[in-house]
């Protein structure tokens, strides 16, 4: 279905249509078809074996609307329905392809005049609700015109119309209706028009009354017809047209063929006025208070504007909104415009002073609350995984960001609610930054999440060893290597360490100590069901040494597990391994399963996975030395070969220049599925650095090419093979569009042009520069917009002649402003 015919701007129903007489006009006809072929845009759903007769009539009915990945389309809804009861159905689930667990809303409009408004409807949909992403609502519908959108910010291109016809359509009525087009404008004298044409439609039905008038201009897709609407792109074009009644009859798609050339305005030669306005609060010397807002109109009664620009600071920009000073200073701002016929105004400036506030504005932070919701056992905690949901609210000048910081792993935009399934405790710190600059207090709430089950209440095993070179006092010589080890029946969760009071850390490979003198090192372990163990203290001495170490460390293993007659493991096998190094001591052990990712070492290897499985290790000592790798090969029963690992993916979002690299930040989504034991966690790797896990979407912002690494763990403990994803960021030296529209493609009103959405290098995109949310006179006034900042765009590089055509095509087929 061609998602236009079912959302057309300022959608009604059409009756006989008078069409004025204006210059040259040529009409044309489509005679009534009462037999013809009726679209399935234009019918109710049948769900059953009903005939489409029966389906109009239906007391009842259901209206499915899907969506999965996209932010502009839904991925199926209906265009039409019957007056009477119905049952709304939304699904957002990975079974409709929403596989990166993006939330949509299902919102009806209750406020937009020409629409129907007696149907409240919201429904959030996530593939990780409660519901698996599908919902259910009982709502009663009038004749008229719904209109429905998602309500989720971004996301305003997913939006649409649902016509409802009267209970019983049009009884007897077979016969279709009759329409016409009328194209008019100026003409040559080979019948071409000149600068452009307008089209205007009109149905007429003597019976049930006209339901719809759609149209398709140069294959295009079929939209719905609402108002006359203008053709300027130069060149032939062919318009078809036809109408449905209220019973369901289409009329034959009648077809107009004409042709637009060029306009004049070689007689132009008088440039345009211009006339600039400065506005704000102002004090008693008529500086203005806080900020200056400068805005240029300009007017051309011969050929007409085609840009307008201003300059600050040396450099020419296109205007096209009102442009805000907020720092305090004396500014000159020149302006100029320019007409269709090249005509350029004399430079106008105006100058004002900005000062700062007097303490009137807003100096109040925005209120932020915190909601943690999830199944709880007897003492409180979090069974399976915690959904922790931020709210800010500002009554001065309103919210600008909310973020947050989970365990520490650092601040974060938080855009949606947040999901935490990782066993153990959890502390969430949260603050929000209001549109003057005022930043909250940081505000904590802590919990606990248990695993599943929850019958768990051991903590783990946990043991220490030392390793390198001892003088005869049993100090270490040069460096102590330390490995901790853990153990736990239900899988251990994390393992960390304290070397001489200096705070928790994190273990994942074994902690090399080369300062001279006595050291303690603290360690704990918790296992999945967030159980912790006590912490444990082993106390040594470091001496220095002058020797040089030249021998690489050696490395041995054992496996633990239940082997039958085969020698295969019944169950879960586990790998241990132990390195020694008589001289410079241990400073890291790695391991990686199947030729997989090399990882560090730091408590026994689980290896679960039906098959034969090799694991490979080595070690390098303090020195730098570094053993030969080693293997071990360990088969467990039920296979000849190891399972796969679950599939990953990563996707890279953005601002993007010409060259492919993003401007000032780059978002990496990482998504992993696995149909047989499901995915036990993600983690993924920056430039080198450690292994992270997981858990939402992350932002890199620093300047220079980066490499991400990811992999996933499966709940039989299969590893997947490590993907990598490359980008460059180049640093952004002032964002002129904060929440920048960073789709890939222009998409102007659901138009999508094909054409890269390239970032301007000040971190605004083509599509932030169109700005079709702002408020235009009429179509043509916003098409000449596209015009004039796309002819810019390709002076400066952004974009090439070709996709500026491109550009204006979608922006003369969109229904902006009309």
């Amino acid at each position: 279905m061609d998602r236009r015919t079912a959302r057309a701007r300022g959608g009604r129903r059409l009756a006989a249509a008078v069409v004025a007489g204006l210059t040259a006009a040529t009409v044309m006809s489509a005679a009534p078809a009462t037999a013809a072929p009726q679209p399935a845009s234009s019918l109710p759903a049948v769900t059953d074996s009903t005939s489409a007769a029966d389906a109009a009539v239906a007391a009842e009915q259901t209206l499915t609307w899907t969506a999965g990945n996209s932010i502009d389309d839904y991925l199926t809804f209906p265009a039409t329905a019957t007056a009477g009861a119905a049952t709304i159905v939304f699904e957002n689930s990975i079974a409709t392809g929403n596989t990166f667990g993006m939330s949509h809303t299902l919102t009806f409009d209750t406020s937009t005049a020409g629409y129907n408004h007696d149907v409240t409807l919201d429904i959030l949909s996530s593939p990780f609700d409660a519901s698996g992403g599908l919902h259910e609502a009982e709502v009663v519908l009038t004749p008229g015109t719904y209109r429905y959108f998602c309500a989720i910010p971004g996301h305003g291109g997913m939006w649409g119309e649902l016509v409802v016809t009267g209970e019983g359509g049009g009884g007897d009525d077979t016969t279709a209706p009759s329409v016409t087009a009328t194209v008019t404008g100026d003409q040559d004298e080979d019948g071409a028009y000149v600068g452009g044409a307008t089209v205007t439609l009109a149905a007429t039905d003597d019976d049930s009354g006209v339901a719809g008038v759609e149209y398709n201009l140069d294959d295009a897709g079929w939209q719905a017809y609402t108002e006359p609407f203008d053709v300027e792109t130069v060149g032939a074009h062919t318009l078809q047209y036809r109408a449905t009644d209220e019973a369901g009859n289409t009329s034959e798609p009648g077809t107009a063929e004409f042709s637009v050339v060029e306009g004049g305005g070689e007689e132009d030669t008088t440039a345009p006025t211009v006339t600039p306005m400065v506005m704000g609060e102002q004090d008693e010397d008529g500086a203005y208070v806080g900020t200056a807002s400068f805005m240029v109109t300009a007017e051309d009664d011969g050929s007409g504007v085609a840009s307008v620009e201003y300059e600050v600071d040396g450099q020419w920009l296109p205007y096209t909104t009102p442009v805000a000073f907020t720092e305090p200073g004396e500014y000159s701002v020149s302006y100029r415009a320019t007409d269709e016929a090249g005509n350029v105004s004399e430079v106008g400036t105006s100058t004002f002073t900005v000062v700062a506030g007097d303490g009137e504005d807003d100096t109040t932070a925005p209120t932020v609350t915190a909601e943690v919701a999830g199944e709880r056992d007897d003492d409180g905690s979090i069974v399976g995984s915690a959904t922790v949901t931020l709210e800010a609210t500002d009554d001065a000048s309103g919210v600008e960001s909310v973020e947050y910081d989970l365990d520490g792993a650092g601040w974060t935009e938080y855009t949606e609610p947040v999901t935490v399934d990782e066993a153990g405790d959890h502390t969430v710190v949260y603050r929000a930054t209001d549109v003057a600059g005022n930043v909250s207090e940081e505000t904590t709430t802590s919990f606990t999440v248990v695993a599943e089950g929850g019958s768990d209440t051991t903590a783990p095993t946990v043991g220490t060893e030392v390793s390198g070179t001892q003088d005869e006092d049993g100090s270490y010589v040069g460096s102590a290597s330390v490995m901790v080890t853990a153990m736990d029946d239900g899988g251990v969760a994390s393992v960390e360490y304290d070397l001489d009071g200096a705070g928790w850390a994190d273990y994942t490979e074994a902690v090399v100590v080369d300062e001279p003198g006595e050291h303690t090192l603290a360690y704990r372990a918790t296992d999945e069901a967030g159980n912790v163990s006590e912490a444990a203290t082993i106390t040594f001495v470091v001496v220095a040494s002058d020797t040089g170490d030249t021998v690489a460390p050696e490395v041995d293993h054992r496996v633990y597990g239940q082997v039958n007659d085969a020698g295969e493991h019944t169950g879960p096998a586990f790998v241990r391994l132990r390195a020694t190094d008589d001289d410079s001591g241990i400073a890291s052990v790695e391991y990686r399963i199947d030729g997989g990712a090399w990882t560090p070492y730091a408590k026994q290897i689980s290896v679960r996975g039906p098959g034969e499985h090799t694991i490979d290790y080595r070690a390098t000592d303090v020195a730098g030395n570094v053993s030969a790798p080693q293997s071990v090969v360990v088969v467990l029963e039920g296979g000849d070969s190891g399972p796969e690992g679950p599939e990953v993916t990563a996707g890279v979002g953005g601002g993007m220049n010409r060259d492919g690299e993003y401007v000032g930040r780059v978002t990496v989504t990482l998504t992993a599925v696995d149909e047989e034991s499901g995915v036990d966690r993600t983690e993924f790797q920056v430039d080198d650095g450690a292994w992270q896990r997981y858990a939402a979407p992350f932002v890199i912002a620093a300047d220079g090419e980066h490499v991400v690494r990811y992999r996933a763990v499966n709940g039989a403990g299969t590893v997947s093979k490590t993907g990598e994803v490359t980008f460059t960021v180049l640093e952004l030296r002032r964002d002129r569009c904060p929440g920048s529209d960073v789709r890939p493609t222009v998409i102007i009103d659901g138009n999508d042009s094909g054409v890269g959405n390239f970032d301007d290098g000040e971190g605004c995109t083509v599509n932030d520069h169109i700005a079709e949310w702002d408020y235009y006179e009429n179509h043509l006034e916003f098409v000449r917009h596209v015009r004039e900042l796309t002819r810019d765009l390709v002076d400066e590089g952004v974009l090439l002649g070709a996709e500026r055509q491109l550009i204006i095509t979608a922006a003369e087929l969109s229904d902006i402003a009309r």
